[in-house]
């Protein structure tokens, strides 16, 4: 396989982030992180989450990200008691199969966070958690903003980024190191018209942010796109849809969700 260079960033600001390095990533890294619904695919049941209406990705045979499976089966999204949701990985009749869930609604410019109640710092190397902005309609890049992580089927490789796309521009993504040890984070995009503030923090961070919780954090003015259509969305995905180096299912959850215009 094709591969190609990209660049690594650093925030002062985040004593984890690594020095400047190039590596390299697979040249499929943007194969659609979400695919358009097709004939074999689409959207199952309705999850509520965060007073918001969510629904999930099925797809069989497999398609982009990956490709893989996706199902809305209990087994790889749900909603527990304490209203957290789950996305798990997991291997079914034989299959491995992923999860996705889509906002049905298009939220615009505002700050999106997401409060993780689970580590990410050491996913299969696999294994992909992607929090992001997408739309079907091609323009801009399909409007997509990212935070990933992920190590891309290398585990010497950084295990998180944020992304405007085009990734293969060296000044549309950071990569950073997320530190062990984190069992809850907050990550987050502030979106305004020519910009996009992306930041990830220990634990679950009031605003305005304390600076000694700050993990990572980068300012992109270059190439954001305008509103137009969009929605956020949360995936759990295998890299070129190859099985879990560990055989392992996996399941992050998701305490909470919040927009604010």
């Amino acid at each position: 396989m094709n591969t190609l260079k990209r660049t690594l960033g650093c925030s002062a600001l985040a004593a984890s982030l690594i020095a400047q390095t190039p590596f390299t990533g697979g040249n499929d890294r943007y194969a659609a992180r979400s695919a358009q619904p097709t004939a074999a695919s689409g959207y199952g049941k309705t999850v509520y989450f965060s007073n918001y209406a969510w629904k999930v990705k099925v797809a069989s045979p497999p398609v982009g990200p990956g490709p893989n499976y996706f199902s809305d089966s209990a087994n790889n999204v749900w909603t527990d008691t304490a209203n957290r949701l789950h996305l798990r990985i997991a291997r079914t009749a034989g299959k491995w199969v992923c999860a996705e869930v889509v906002l049905q609604q298009s939220l615009g410019y505002g700050t999106y966070r997401f409060y993780l109640d689970s580590p990410v710092d050491n996913l299969d190397p696999n294994v992909v958690l992607g929090l992001f902005t997408w739309s079907d309609d091609p323009a801009y890049y399909n409007r997509e903003m990212d935070i990933e992580f992920a190590r891309w089927s290398k585990a010497s490789n950084p295990n998180a980024q944020y992304t405007v796309q085009p990734y293969t521009i060296p000044s549309q993504q950071m990569i950073f190191i997320e530190p062990a040890g984190l069992p809850q984070t907050t990550n987050s995009f502030k979106w305004q018209a020519g910009s996009v503030l992306f930041q990830s923090l220990r634990g679950f961070s009031p605003d305005p942010t304390p600076a000694n919780t700050i993990i990572a954090q980068q300012l992109f003015t270059q190439r954001v796109p305008p509103t137009g259509g969009e929605n956020v969305r949360m995936n759990l995905w295998l890299f070129q849809g190859k099985a879990p180096l560990s055989k392992n299912a996996t399941e992050i959850i998701v305490n909470r969700f919040e927009f604010a215009p």
